[in-house]
């Protein structure tokens, strides 16, 4: 943290020397606080387990000899506390073992930009770090050349998708389906939502042509919200810039965007400036390449029938 504060003075020293304005060097320097995908968590984490308690942060505080702004700070990200220290709150709170484990794992990176996670044999059945950000994000920009994005899924698709995994167990099915409708809930107003998909995706009978031709009747509907934007990726265009794989882009009000890439059995999470921009640069490709959204919706009815 204060090596983050001496590279701030030493802007604020640069620009002054420029002749720029402080207020309007703020501005251009830091339009986002600095935050990771591994710390928000670690504060959400951290919140819930002080509130499973059912006290108030200022008796869990004082339970463990702290004054209530030390865990303030700590649920912020301000630091202020040792592992040791942390292992003590979470005790008092107890917190259940593998939440326990997960936190202080967390915790000795959250600073850290770029998150690998390894799932195990199959993605969970709530995607923890997923499902927050998407909760909290003013703008998804989302590819997908295989299958429908999960946000508009209708339950037998889903339910076709996962039976059809190597990996799921079949007394999983179910409640993974019904995971994936809650999840529908970030397809808010509030979100301002882009879905790319390929042309091949509309064709592939997911779940049989009944199920199929539900589905593709729910993107037409869904594609008429003000807030969904549904664009499809003809198969007559060839190569495109969407080879690479899917991906999401997620933007926010106050921390810095970041792109999801799942795979079977982990999460890519990308936070860096660079690697971002290169998935701007194809979502601008696609922009350019895919058919507009009244073309997309008339060729979903389409394919429909």
């Amino acid at each position: 943290m204060e090596g983050l504060q001496a590279n701030a003075l030493l802007g604020c020293v640069a620009v002054k020397r420029s002749g720029m304005r402080e207020n309007e060097a703020t501005v251009l320097a830091m339009p986002k606080r600095f935050s990771t995908a591994r710390g928000r968590e670690f504060g959400d984490g951290l919140r819930a387990a002080i509130a499973a308690t059912g006290m108030t942060s200022r008796a869990v505080a004082e339970l463990v000899g702290w004054q209530e702004a030390k865990v303030s700070d700590l649920v912020n990200g301000k630091g202020g506390a040792t592992e040791l220290e942390l292992a003590v709150l979470l005790g008092v709170c107890r917190t259940p073992p593998d939440e326990r484990e997960h936190l202080l794992a967390l915790f000795r990176a959250t600073n850290v930009k770029g998150w690998l996670q390894e799932h195990g044999a199959a993605e969970p059945i709530l995607p923890r770090t997923l499902i927050h950000h998407e909760a909290i994000a003013k703008s998804l920009v989302s590819w997908q050349p295989l299958v429908v994005h999960g946000l508009l899924q209708i339950p037998d698709y889903t339910r076709a998708v996962v039976e059809a995994s190597a990996n799921v167990p079949d007394d999983e099915v179910e409640e993974r389906v019904a995971a994936r409708a809650v999840r529908k809930k970030a397809l808010r107003s509030q979100l301002k939502a882009t879905f790319y998909l390929h042309e091949s995706v509309l064709r592939t009978p997911v779940g049989g042509e009944e199920v199929m031709r539900a589905q593709l009747e729910h993107l037409a509907q869904v594609s008429m919200r003000p807030y969904v934007v549904v664009r499809v990726v003809p198969t007559s265009i060839g190569a495109h810039a969407g080879h690479s794989g899917p991906f999401s882009l997620l933007r926010f009000h106050k921390i810095e965007p970041v792109v999801f890439v799942e795979s079977e059995n982990a999460s890519l999470i990308i936070e860096s400036p660079l690697p971002l921009k290169s998935y701007d640069a194809v979502v601008e490709s696609l922009a350019r390449t895919a058919l507009d959204e009244e073309q997309s919706r008339s060729l979903i009815k389409d394919i429909a029938g």
